[in-house]
Protein backbone atom coordinates (compact mmCIF):
# COMPACT_ATOMS: atom_id res chain seq x y z
CA UNK A 1 0.00 0.00 0.00
CA UNK A 2 1.14 3.52 -0.85
CA UNK A 3 -0.52 5.81 1.70
CA UNK A 4 -0.48 9.59 1.65
CA UNK A 5 -0.92 11.34 5.00
CA UNK A 6 -2.62 14.74 4.87
CA UNK A 7 -2.62 16.51 8.23
CA UNK A 8 -4.25 19.78 9.15
CA UNK A 9 -7.00 21.48 11.09
CA UNK A 10 -9.65 21.12 8.35
CA UNK A 11 -11.79 23.75 10.06
CA UNK A 12 -13.56 23.45 7.67
CA UNK A 13 -12.37 21.24 4.81
CA UNK A 14 -12.72 22.94 1.40
CA UNK A 15 -12.24 22.19 -2.29
CA UNK A 16 -8.54 23.13 -2.34
CA UNK A 17 -7.87 20.45 0.31
CA UNK A 18 -9.72 17.88 -1.80
CA UNK A 19 -7.97 18.85 -5.03
CA UNK A 20 -4.55 18.74 -3.39
CA UNK A 21 -5.26 15.24 -2.09
CA UNK A 22 -6.47 14.07 -5.50
CA UNK A 23 -3.50 15.56 -7.35
CA UNK A 24 -1.12 13.77 -4.99
CA UNK A 25 -3.03 10.49 -5.31
CA UNK A 26 -3.13 10.68 -9.10
CA UNK A 27 0.39 11.93 -9.86
CA UNK A 28 2.18 9.73 -7.29
CA UNK A 29 0.13 6.57 -7.67
CA UNK A 30 -1.13 6.49 -4.08
CA UNK A 31 -3.55 3.76 -3.06
CA UNK A 32 -5.09 5.89 -0.34
CA UNK A 33 -4.95 9.41 1.07
CA UNK A 34 -5.62 9.70 4.80
CA UNK A 35 -7.05 12.99 6.05
CA UNK A 36 -5.79 13.31 9.64
CA UNK A 37 -7.41 16.20 11.54
CA UNK A 38 -5.22 17.51 14.33
CA UNK A 39 -6.28 17.36 17.96
CA UNK A 40 -4.28 20.44 18.96
CA UNK A 41 -2.04 21.90 16.23
CA UNK A 42 1.13 23.41 17.71
CA UNK A 43 0.68 26.58 15.63
CA UNK A 44 -2.87 27.45 16.76
CA UNK A 45 -3.86 29.13 20.03
CA UNK A 46 -5.82 26.98 22.46
CA UNK A 47 -9.58 27.26 22.15
CA UNK A 48 -9.57 28.59 18.55
CA UNK A 49 -10.37 25.24 16.91
CA UNK A 50 -13.82 23.74 16.35
CA UNK A 51 -14.53 20.57 18.30
CA UNK A 52 -13.14 17.40 16.75
CA UNK A 53 -16.56 15.84 16.14
CA UNK A 54 -17.55 18.67 13.80
CA UNK A 55 -14.29 18.63 11.86
CA UNK A 56 -14.41 14.85 11.42
CA UNK A 57 -18.06 14.94 10.38
CA UNK A 58 -17.35 17.60 7.74
CA UNK A 59 -14.41 15.59 6.38
CA UNK A 60 -16.56 12.47 6.16
CA UNK A 61 -19.25 14.40 4.28
CA UNK A 62 -16.67 15.89 1.90
CA UNK A 63 -15.04 12.53 1.10
CA UNK A 64 -18.18 10.38 1.01
CA UNK A 65 -18.06 8.07 -2.00
CA UNK A 66 -14.32 8.55 -2.61
CA UNK A 67 -12.98 5.05 -2.01
CA UNK A 68 -9.35 6.19 -2.01
CA UNK A 69 -9.92 8.85 0.69
CA UNK A 70 -10.05 7.91 4.37
CA UNK A 71 -10.68 10.10 7.41
CA UNK A 72 -8.44 9.02 10.29
CA UNK A 73 -9.24 10.02 13.90
CA UNK A 74 -5.76 8.93 14.97
CA UNK A 75 -4.55 12.31 16.27
CA UNK A 76 -7.92 13.11 17.83
CA UNK A 77 -7.91 9.80 19.71
CA UNK A 78 -4.29 10.27 20.78
CA UNK A 79 -5.06 13.75 22.10
CA UNK A 80 -2.59 16.44 23.08
CA UNK A 81 -0.49 18.47 20.67
CA UNK A 82 -0.43 16.91 17.19
CA UNK A 83 3.07 16.34 15.83
CA UNK A 84 3.34 14.75 12.38
CA UNK A 85 6.36 12.64 13.34
CA UNK A 86 4.33 10.93 16.09
CA UNK A 87 1.52 10.28 13.63
CA UNK A 88 3.88 8.77 11.07
CA UNK A 89 5.44 6.53 13.74
CA UNK A 90 1.99 5.30 14.76
CA UNK A 91 0.82 4.65 11.21
CA UNK A 92 4.01 2.77 10.39
CA UNK A 93 3.35 0.49 13.36
CA UNK A 94 -0.28 -0.02 12.29
CA UNK A 95 0.52 -0.48 8.60
CA UNK A 96 3.75 -2.52 8.46
CA UNK A 97 5.06 -2.88 4.95
CA UNK A 98 3.17 0.15 3.61
CA UNK A 99 5.05 2.97 1.92
CA UNK A 100 4.17 6.29 3.55
CA UNK A 101 4.11 9.80 2.08
CA UNK A 102 3.14 13.05 3.72
CA UNK A 103 1.52 15.87 1.79
CA UNK A 104 2.74 19.41 2.21
CA UNK A 105 2.42 22.69 0.33
CA UNK A 106 5.54 24.25 -1.10
CA UNK A 107 5.04 27.26 1.17
CA UNK A 108 5.39 24.98 4.22
CA UNK A 109 9.00 24.15 3.30
CA UNK A 110 10.31 27.34 4.87
CA UNK A 111 9.18 26.18 8.31
CA UNK A 112 9.95 22.49 7.86
CA UNK A 113 13.35 22.56 9.66
CA UNK A 114 11.52 23.88 12.77
CA UNK A 115 9.05 20.95 12.85
CA UNK A 116 9.66 18.23 15.42
CA UNK A 117 12.27 15.67 14.23
CA UNK A 118 12.30 16.51 10.49
CA UNK A 119 15.04 13.95 9.86
CA UNK A 120 12.95 11.17 11.37
CA UNK A 121 9.89 12.33 9.41
CA UNK A 122 11.80 11.98 6.15
CA UNK A 123 12.94 8.48 7.18
CA UNK A 124 9.38 7.40 7.90
CA UNK A 125 7.77 8.93 4.82
CA UNK A 126 8.55 10.73 1.58
CA UNK A 127 7.41 14.37 1.52
CA UNK A 128 5.12 15.08 -1.44
CA UNK A 129 5.77 18.77 -1.99
CA UNK A 130 2.95 20.46 -3.89
CA UNK A 131 3.92 23.16 -6.40
CA UNK A 132 1.04 25.47 -7.24
CA UNK A 133 1.29 26.43 -10.91
CA UNK A 134 2.42 30.01 -11.38
CA UNK A 135 4.02 30.15 -7.93
CA UNK A 136 7.83 30.06 -7.46
CA UNK A 137 9.39 26.61 -7.51
CA UNK A 138 9.57 25.09 -4.00
CA UNK A 139 13.04 25.48 -2.48
CA UNK A 140 13.89 21.88 -1.66
CA UNK A 141 17.35 22.85 -0.44
CA UNK A 142 15.89 23.30 3.06
CA UNK A 143 15.55 19.51 3.19
CA UNK A 144 19.24 18.90 2.50
CA UNK A 145 20.14 18.66 6.19
CA UNK A 146 17.29 16.25 6.91
CA UNK A 147 17.86 13.67 4.15
CA UNK A 148 20.54 11.87 2.21
CA UNK A 149 21.30 13.03 -1.34
CA UNK A 150 19.51 9.95 -2.70
CA UNK A 151 16.43 10.68 -0.61
CA UNK A 152 16.47 14.32 -1.72
CA UNK A 153 16.57 13.23 -5.37
CA UNK A 154 13.53 11.00 -4.75
CA UNK A 155 11.67 13.90 -3.13
CA UNK A 156 12.50 16.11 -6.11
CA UNK A 157 11.10 13.47 -8.47
CA UNK A 158 7.92 13.22 -6.37
CA UNK A 159 6.85 16.86 -6.57
CA UNK A 160 3.17 17.37 -7.36
CA UNK A 161 1.77 20.01 -9.72
CA UNK A 162 -1.52 21.65 -8.75
CA UNK A 163 -3.60 24.55 -10.14
CA UNK A 164 -3.87 27.61 -7.92
CA UNK A 165 -7.04 27.69 -5.82
CA UNK A 166 -7.29 30.77 -3.63
CA UNK A 167 -9.32 29.15 -0.86
CA UNK A 168 -8.67 28.95 2.86
CA UNK A 169 -10.51 27.74 5.94
CA UNK A 170 -9.79 31.09 7.58
CA UNK A 171 -11.59 32.96 4.78
CA UNK A 172 -14.55 30.57 4.97
CA UNK A 173 -14.86 31.09 8.73
CA UNK A 174 -14.68 34.85 8.26
CA UNK A 175 -17.32 34.76 5.52
CA UNK A 176 -19.72 32.76 7.66
CA UNK A 177 -19.13 35.07 10.61
CA UNK A 178 -19.92 38.06 8.39
CA UNK A 179 -23.03 36.45 6.93
CA UNK A 180 -21.58 36.08 3.42
CA UNK A 181 -21.93 33.14 1.01
CA UNK A 182 -19.46 30.25 0.99
CA UNK A 183 -21.13 28.47 -1.95
CA UNK A 184 -18.68 26.64 -4.25
CA UNK A 185 -15.83 26.95 -1.74
CA UNK A 186 -16.64 23.73 0.11
CA UNK A 187 -18.88 20.77 -0.77
CA UNK A 188 -22.58 21.52 -0.47
CA UNK A 189 -22.96 18.90 2.28
CA UNK A 190 -20.30 20.67 4.34
CA UNK A 191 -21.92 24.04 3.72
CA UNK A 192 -25.27 22.70 4.97
CA UNK A 193 -23.57 21.11 8.00
CA UNK A 194 -22.03 24.46 8.93
CA UNK A 195 -25.43 26.11 8.59
CA UNK A 196 -27.30 23.42 10.52
CA UNK A 197 -24.87 23.41 13.44
CA UNK A 198 -24.36 27.16 13.54
CA UNK A 199 -20.59 26.92 13.16
CA UNK A 200 -18.39 30.00 12.83
CA UNK A 201 -21.16 32.44 13.72
CA UNK A 202 -19.04 34.07 16.41
CA UNK A 203 -16.42 36.70 15.63
CA UNK A 204 -14.19 35.22 12.88
CA UNK A 205 -10.54 34.61 13.67
CA UNK A 206 -7.60 35.43 11.46
CA UNK A 207 -5.36 32.51 12.35
CA UNK A 208 -3.77 31.18 9.11
CA UNK A 209 -4.22 27.54 8.20
CA UNK A 210 -1.26 25.21 7.85
CA UNK A 211 -0.66 21.50 7.86
CA UNK A 212 0.19 20.20 11.31
CA UNK A 213 3.97 20.04 11.92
Amino acid sequence: MRIGIFGGSFDPVHFAHLLLAEMCRDQCGLDQVWFVPAAAPPHKPAGRLSVAEHRIAMLELATAGAQTFYVSPLEIERGGVSYTVDTLEQIQQQQPGSELFFLMGGDSLRDFPTWRAPERMCELAIPLVVHRLGAPEPDLSVLARAVTPARLALIQQSQVQMPVMDLSSTAIRQAVGAGRSIRYQTPRAVEKYIETHGLYRTAPDATPDKASP
